[in-house]
């Protein structure tokens, strides 16, 4: 059973409660305060909260606000216990993160029906998280060793050869070899900045203040951010030919270095996923508020299946189609989005290529 913390400072009352979830068989602990119930919840770590809002010291409110704010507490299911039934009581509870509220006075089936309620969607989750968690480790096994080890193969093997024969290589052979190597370095470099980016956007999603930090950037000069990141892929892709671009300038709620990222990520997602020749454009606007940056590519393009699972070492269709990397550039757009409170839409169909927008505030 579970192991649950009930914050309430009607003593007669708590204990009620208590001996009511020990009795169902539940791991129960008390406390007459938010305060206390603060401590004895990182001493305890349990699997539910119950708490009182009107309460000494520290208020329901106040206690909900300081376990959302640390993450190792921010997910923990809480359940409002409370006398106060109204509407906007209620809408603040939520705000702040609260799972349900329950109303006293209140049956004991009431009680069980909603702690079972939160109990239960904890469990789906979990499992939802722990499938996601085995998929990531085995496109772990099967994707990050070959991306890593490829370029690695190569930069040993041109070392071996020009320690070994540096005095007997033609000035052609050996500027040939440099390029080789600048080339696998260079994939090293990305895939290695990817991986430490997108482990940032994770952080930053995790920590409220630090969110409400990076949300406070803004960004002008759009359309030249933007028309940087798309030259220096054309440029590496041999494809400055296939680029229609389309910019207009405003203040977007997002950092410089966040946007040409963006940018970036979705351009090289169009130039990887379309042949050389196919049209890549890129159009980005700003209307009421909102500014959006979109991409349109005419290569094999995605299924509806797949643009629903978009994650982190997530490739699709690798098994069909060889290409290189793990499939990070589209983790760290949504991602993105998460931090700012933006959205990204995909509109795909195999082989009919595919169009990818996102949105952000702007003025």
């Amino acid at each position: 059973m579970a192991k649950i913390m009930v914050i309430e400072d009607q003593t007669v009352l708590l204990e009620e409660i208590l001996d009511f979830l020990r009795f169902e068989g539940h791991e129960a602990f008390g406390a007459v305060n938010g305060r206390i119930g603060i401590e004895q919840i990182q001493i305890h770590r349990p699997d539910l909260i119950i708490s009182d809002i009107m309460m000494p010291e520290m208020d329901g409110y106040q206690v909900l606000e300081q376990l959302r704010n640390d993450p190792a507490t921010a997910t923990i299911p809480f359940l409002f216990l409370t006398a106060k039934a109204e509407y906007h009581d209620t809408r603040r509870g939520m705000r702040l993160g609260a799972d349900d509220y329950l109303t006293k006075p209140f049956m004991r089936d009431d009680l069980i029906t909603a702690i079972n309620a939160r109990l239960r969607h904890e469990s789906m989750v979990k499992q939802h998280s722990d499938a996601d968690m085995e998929t990531l480790r085995q496109n772990l096994i099967h994707m990050l060793p070959h991306e890593l080890r490829t370029p690695l193969v190569g930069i040993l093997g041109y070392g071996e050869i020009l320690a070994l024969n540096a005095a007997t290589l033609r000035p052609d052979e050996l500027t040939a070899m440099g390029e080789d190597i600048i080339t696998a370095g260079q994939s090293l470099q990305r895939l290695t900045e990817n991986y430490l980016y997108y482990a940032q956007l994770e952080i930053v999603c995790r920590d409220k203040q630090k969110m409400e930090h990076w949300q406070e950037s803004r960004t002008d000069q759009i359309g030249s951010i933007i028309k940087l990141a798309v030259d220096e892929l054309a440029v590496r892709y041999g494809r400055a030919a296939d680029v229609v671009i389309s910019t207009v300038e405003c203040t977007a709620h997002i950092g410089a270095i966040d946007l040409k990222k963006l940018a970036y990520e979705l351009v090289d997602n169009a130039f990887k996923f379309s042949q050389a020749g196919a049209q890549v454009t890129i159009t980005s606007a700003y209307a009421q508020g909102t500014f959006s940056l979109c991409v349109e590519d005419q290569g094999r393009g995605m299924a509806n299946t797949d643009t629903a699972h978009i994650g982190a070492y997530m490739q699709f269709g690798r098994d069909v189609h060889e290409q290189q990397g793990v499939g990070l550039g589209l983790a760290i757009v949504t991602r993105l989005m998460d931090v700012y409170g933006g959205s990204v839409s995909i509109n795909s169909e195999p082989g009919r290529g595919a169009c990818i927008c996102v949105k952000l505030a702007a003025e």
